[in-house]
């Protein structure tokens, strides 16, 4: 009995004082223990203790959702669902390199796609914390060479810029081209000063979602740092936030040993956009991105309402009735039947397809990454809007459109 009790008072000493201290749950002491299953962050932060009610009345209902709507012979990747650091349900599918033999489990670093733009678009919010830079600056204040002088920092977050795609470059300068340079973020600016592309839209004017504005945006972060992006990225968010297995790509290092994707069994060849980044080239793991979601609801990481500006709608302001709309890094929409607002981010790029949904009224985290081409992870969004948002005892079935192709 001695034992036992001295026991339960270290591991209690150990869990308060240690490196994760900074998580507090109000937990009965009848209760007490230490659950492996709860992801923590060293950051102060309050939660309530999650109920063995509440798991054993979601558990089953994810369960069924993701056995009938995403796990597939068609799908590879991993998939979570957390509340506030408990994880209720994950899954581990697939292989990060079929040619080894290598699966993919909870360590495994998934390409994150466009997800990455809520990364760094946090960055930048936390840099604005810092009063390193401002919202409304000119980008030409730290690029004075950039050609489009009215484009602020807030325009390239919430994608109302006007700059053009740098995917439809190669039409616009056509033989002069150089189809097998792989491109740097670098590159795409001195393409804009030199070749001064014409806009698509005056600055501020309308939505046009464009992944040059996120290449813009990673470049301004390494000027306001003193930092590469890869680096900038490690000591604003990852390294503080104990997120061990998420990094930037590095194109020269990195390629044969990062996560593979793929479309059917085939591995999607390296392109020449695939050194750039801000935009993508971001790799993390579903708990990884749980530590990510508990640290915005921490005002030591960010403050409450300079996060706010994120989850702020800046392109449907004009609709009485929106149903999507875009803030700062982070897609919303607005469900039926009384316009509740959901935030998340969905990503695609070659054969990842990934969803991030943080439920921010349930203190709920759901990510489904996936790295062999299909929409299966995008059903995420339904499961979370039937199972979270809405008051209904049964999931409501989704109705993707498969991008299953060359099976």
């Amino acid at each position: 009995m001695k034992l036992t009790l001295i026991s339960f008072l270290l591991t209690t000493l150990f869990y308060f004082s240690g490196p994760t201290a900074g998580i507090h749950y109000f937990i009965p002491k009848s209760q007490a223990n230490f659950d492996s299953t709860l992801i923590t962050i060293p950051f102060n932060v309050k939660f309530s203790q999650v109920s063995e009610a509440y798991v054993n009345e979601k558990k089953p209902k994810i369960d069924s959702f993701y056995n009938k709507f995403i796990n597939s012979p068609y799908y590879s990747g991993s998939f979570l669902v957390a509340k506030n650091g408990r994880i209720i349900y994950e899954d581990y599918k697939g292989f990060s390199n079929a040619k080894t033999g290598k699966k993919i489990d909870a360590n495994t670093a998934i390409h994150l796609a466009s997800v990455s733009k809520v990364l760094t678009a946090t960055a930048i919010l936390k840099l604005v914390q810092e009063d390193n830079l401002m919202l409304d600056q000119k980008v030409t204040d730290w690029i004075p060479k950039f050609p489009y002088k009215k484009t602020t920092i807030r325009t390239l977050l919430n994608h109302r810029s006007g700059l053009p795609h740098y995917s439809n470059f190669p039409g616009i300068m056509k033989k002069a081209w150089n189809r097998k340079k792989v491109l740097t973020n670098r590159d795409i600016l001195d393409l804009m000063i030199k070749q001064k592309f014409k806009p698509v839209f005056a600055d501020n004017t309308r939505f046009d979602y464009c992944n040059t504005n996120y290449i813009i945006l990673a470049l301004i972060i390494e000027r306001a740092t003193g930092q590469n992006y890869r680096d900038a990225m490690q000591t604003l968010i990852f390294k503080p936030l104990g997120m061990n297995n998420t990094f930037v790509f590095n194109y020269e290092t990195d390629k044969d040993t990062v996560c593979k994707s793929y479309r059917a069994s085939t591995i999607f060849p390296w392109d020449q956009y695939d050194n750039l980044y801000g935009d993508k080239n971001i790799y993390a793991t579903p708990r990884d991105l749980v530590k990510f979601d508990l640290a915005t609801y921490s005002s030591d990481f960010i403050k409450p309402e300079l996060l706010q500006e994120a989850y702020y709608g800046y392109s449907a302001t004009h609709v009485a009735k929106p149903i999507k709309d875009y803030g700062l890094g982070m897609r919303m929409r607005f469900l039926p039947p009384n316009g509740e607002k959901m935030v998340y981010h969905n990503g695609w790029w070659h054969g990842n397809n990934t969803s991030f949904v943080p439920v921010k009224k349930d203190t709920v985290t759901v990510i489904c990454l996936g790295n062999r081409y299909s929409n299966r992870p995008y059903a995420t969004l339904s499961m979370v809007s039937s199972l979270f948002y809405k008051k209904k005892t049964e999931i409501e079935t989704p109705v993707p459109t498969e991008l299953e192709m060359g099976e």
